[in-house]
């Protein structure tokens, strides 16, 4: 990442550690010179040393003879050049905000490796700023991969957890917990960046769910073909979205507003049923669940873990391993839903 921020951090560190071993290395001067021109103890060396930098003028541990003196001369000279290096060293990094910048990136760290099945957005335009506003009214956890530092700064502002670098670099994206995350969302407006990223993506975590943006048709096929799970065209999903307004208007406002909760009164969402998860309604129907009554939310598809989408299914379709149920109701039913099929959620 050789952005300006990170090489100015990159050379307070270094002056500081230059200015550190300066002293160190002034003490073991003063050590080993007493030592040999004196015939002293390392003790007494060491004793000697230290309070001539320290100044406190205790008096000669042992009669110096000119050559001594000489030596304690210059020992004191390089302690007061060494101890003012780091005194102005330390007054650089307090002002330019180093050591917030150090608490920062370790509070940073420590929140990525905790991360668990969360999202990965790569890149902070028009369309992965929006990505993320959605994410964060819906308290989902993500993290941002964003190379420009002014748009790393004012996502960290606003509470984003966010990566300055490369998107397609695999050390940052393993810094995301790539291995980890459920999903990644490549909006990066270069066709080919998104191509690279979805490639490294399937690489470092074969199972994760990539969505990437394209310009065209072609890019479309190109990024389908690397392996990304679903690939958005802004350009023909906005025409597709108009003609359908044109067509169905109140059909669009009706799924819109219930896919991001416009209203506030209805979602749609979508609960895999997984035996590992304790779900109790496996090998039964709808009916026998009778998942309305329990807990008001409708059932409006299912996908088969072969692929294989129901629309619409009735009272004898039967729930199996591996199902995603694609619900609606109120935010109240589709969390007495989700605790109906995964009751181990509320042991939690």
């Amino acid at each position: 990442m050789p952005t300006s921020r990170t090489q100015r951090l990159d050379d307070i560190r270094r002056q500081l550690r230059v200015s550190i071993a300066a002293i160190f290395g002034v003490v073991a001067i003063g050590i080993l010179g007493y030592s040999l021109l004196e015939g002293w103890s390392l003790f007494d060396s060491a004793y000697m040393t230290i309070i001539t930098l320290a100044g406190v003028g205790y008096g000669e541990t042992h009669p110096l003879d000119g050559i001594g003196r000489l030596f304690t001369i210059f020992l004191i000279v390089a302690g007061v050049f060494s101890f003012g290096n780091i005194v102005s060293q330390v007054a650089r990094a307090i002002s330019e905000g180093y050591f917030q910048e150090v608490i920062q990136i370790r509070r940073r760290t420590t929140m990525l490796t905790a991360l668990q099945e969360h999202y990965i957005v790569c890149g902070l335009g028009r369309i992965g700023g929006q990505v993320c506003r959605d994410f964060a009214t819906d308290n989902v956890a993500f993290v941002v991969i964003e190379q420009d530092e002014a748009l790393c700064k004012q996502a960290s502002a606003i509470g984003y957890l966010v990566l300055q670098g490369d998107a397609s670099s695999d050390q940052l994206l393993q810094e995301a917990g790539i291995a980890r995350a459920k999903c990644i969302v490549c909006a990066l407006p270069s066709d080919a960046e998104n191509l690279y990223i979805v490639l490294s993506a399937k690489l470092l975590n074969p199972k994760i769910f990539t969505i990437a943006r394209a310009s065209n048709e072609e890019s479309v096929a190109k990024l389908t073909r690397v392996g990304a799970d679903r690939v958005v065209s802004p350009y023909l999903t906005g025409a597709k979205r108009m003609a359908a307004l044109a067509l169905r208007p109140q059909v669009v406002d009706f799924t819109e507003a219930a896919l991001v909760g416009k209203n506030n009164t209805f979602y749609i969402e979508e609960l895999l049923l997984d035996t590992k998860l304790n779900c109790p309604f496996l090998n039964r129907s709808l009916k026998e669940v009778d998942i309305r009554a329990q807990s008001g939310a409708l059932v409006l598809a299912i996908r088969r873990a072969d692929g294989e989408l129901f629309g619409s299914p009735t009272g004898d379709t039967r729930l199996e391993e591996g199902d995603l149920l694609i619900c609606m109701g109120t935010a109240e039913q589709l969390r007495a839903l989700s605790n109906l099929l995964i009751p181990s959620k509320i042991e939690k």
